[in-house]
């Protein structure tokens, strides 16, 4: 095989990349969501100081920065992707913070007694033996990582569903 190359063959040499001609609408960017999540994940901390609200305001917010980043508003998956990846930045930094309290400054006998007083008021028995070794076994380190599990899940899902309703409620109507 022949490797010279024909002179009368020019190829185009590009100067510039032009993003906004490769980055279609309905495309998922991941940079822009990465950059969402995370803007919208800090401020999802204070947030969520809202308790369940809060954590769909959280996945909202993360679908309004992915929107002004693309200046085109992504679909619903895109919206409840971005979401959720927010609201789990915002449970990571609320985990972090309360791991730190309960074992750096050694705040665990208050983390039970916060889950004594929770159990009570959902009507349990807190006195009863049973109970009592539940908590002893949530505040245990595999206990508290299946609470984190299930926490960052919870979170996620209903972070992804604010982002999912932000997109279909605040879709520009395409009245004629």
């Amino acid at each position: 095989m022949d490797d010279a190359v024909d002179p009368s063959v020019r190829i185009p040499q590009l100067t510039s990349f032009d993003r906004s001609a490769a980055v279609q609408p309905g495309l998922f960017d991941r940079g822009v969501a990465v950059r969402a999540a995370l803007k919208a994940g800090v401020l999802g901390f204070c947030i969520g100081m809202i308790p369940v609200l809060g954590i769909v305001l959280t996945g909202s917010l993360a679908v309004f920065f992915y929107q002004r980043a693309k200046a085109g508003m992504p679909t619903a998956r895109i919206g409840a992707r971005v979401g959720a990846a927010a609201g789990v930045v915002s449970f990571a930094i609320n985990s972090l913070l309360l791991v730190i309290r309960i074992f750096l400054l050694h705040g665990q006998q208050q983390y039970i007694d916060g889950i004594t007083k929770f159990a009570q008021a959902l009507g349990y028995n807190t006195a009863d033996p049973v109970i009592q070794d539940t908590i002893r076994n949530l505040v245990s380190p595999s206990g508290m990582a299946v609470t984190f599990l299930l926490g960052m899940f919870f979170t996620a899902a209903l972070a992804a569903l604010g982002g999912a309703l932000a997109v279909l409620l605040f879709r520009p109507s395409s009245r004629s």
